[in-house]
């Protein structure tokens, strides 16, 4: 059986082709583009290579998930996977990935910090970082398939002996259905080092899009420049913790400002560190439905940009509208210890 597995739902166009050739360069790879027989993929290496289509939805690609998801909730587990996805349009490049990312993960599957590699149709998504490489674009988007092709190889999740939680969340105590829920995990979290910030406490300023080298000045100070409790709490917190738990209640399919803000400010930090060591959880509540949208967001700002390692079962969603009636949730303690369990199990040597 082999290890690695190429997952090629549509014929594949020049640019993807290539692609493909650097990013499994010294990989040997078995691929996958007949979705009749799908081979067991529990505890492989998967690479997802998706051709998207105008519409940019994948009529095979939908086929594999549905009979991965009909095999059970573990047909992946024990995985790690990334992607490649070509697009000769403009759009449905980084969505089709989010969605990719968060079925595979809701079926077991890990995924390494920035494990995308997305190339529009005239690639001009590679413009920011034309200076950075003094490269064409077609050269820096197989320049990164080659750089993500290594990491995955040399990917290797190492127990930590006494991890240490962040949980960052905006909500209220006395009213919030999603705090309750965090509450029910952390009775069977046993650590010493869970350390909770309430953001929602003061004026938090969004980022305003300082210039790139503005914001790079005040990173490499481990600063930003509007400062406030980002910068005094958040910053050093984030740098010393191994885990962070973002709590998220669902305001209408968004996660909330104050938790934007907070991602958004992130980037100064991520100007002078990475967060490749750094694992991702999240716990969302919706009022009615939606969880998987927040889960998206955080998928997207958080594992493919802001590459926090994204462990699989990562999110625990639920819905529950007035207050207090997370606790009416069917089988919602039993959930909650499991999801409590999945952290340890990713975390904890």
């Amino acid at each position: 059986m082999k290890e690695y597995y190429l997952i090629l739902p549509e014929n594949p166009s020049s640019v993807l082709k290539n692609m493909i050739e650097y990013a499994t360069k010294n990989i040997d790879y078995e691929v996958i583009d007949n979705f009749n027989n799908i081979p067991d993929l529990k505890n492989k290496k998967i690479i997802f290579a998706v051709e998207l289509p105008i519409t940019g939805i994948s009529n095979n690609l939908n086929n594999f998930f549905i009979e991965l998801f009909n095999r059970g909730k573990d047909s992946l587990k024990g995985s790690e996977a990334i992607l490649l996805v070509h697009s000769n349009y403009q759009l449905y490049t980084k969505t089709t990935a989010q969605t990719i990312i968060f079925q595979s993960n809701q079926l077991g599957c890990r995924f390494p910090g920035r494990p995308l590699v997305e190339a529009t149709g005239n690639l001009d998504n590679f413009n920011p970082l034309i200076k950075v490489y003094n490269l064409s674009n077609e050269e820096i988007c197989y320049k990164l398939c080659e750089e993500l092709g290594e990491r995955f190889k040399k990917e290797n999740v190492l127990p930590i002996k006494d991890p240490k939680i962040l949980v960052v969340h905006s909500s209220n105590w006395n009213t919030s259905n999603t705090l309750l829920l965090w509450q029910m995990v952390k009775e069977h979290l046993n650590y010493e080092n869970i350390l909770e910030i309430n953001v929602g406490n003061g004026n938090i300023v969004d980022c305003a899009g300082c210039p790139y080298t503005t914001c790079k000045h005040f990173g490499q100070q481990t600063k930003c420049f509007y400062g406030g409790i980002i910068v005094e709490e958040l910053y050093p917190a984030i740098l010393e913790s191994d885990a962070i738990i973002f709590i998220c209640p669902n305001y209408n399919d968004m996660i909330s400002a104050n938790l934007v803000a907070v991602i958004n400010r992130l980037t100064a930090l991520f100007r002078k560190t990475k967060f490749y060591d750094k694992t991702l959880f999240s716990i969302i509540v919706s009022g009615h439905s939606g969880g998987d949208a927040l889960a998206k967001q955080l998928i997207s700002s958080l594992n493919i940009n802001k590459t926090f390692r994204l462990p699989p079962y990562f999110s625990l969603m639920a819905t529950a509208n007035d207050r207090g009636e997370i606790k009416k949730v069917p089988n919602i303690e039993i959930l909650a210890k499991e999801f409590a369990v999945n952290i340890a199990i990713e975390i904890k040597k």
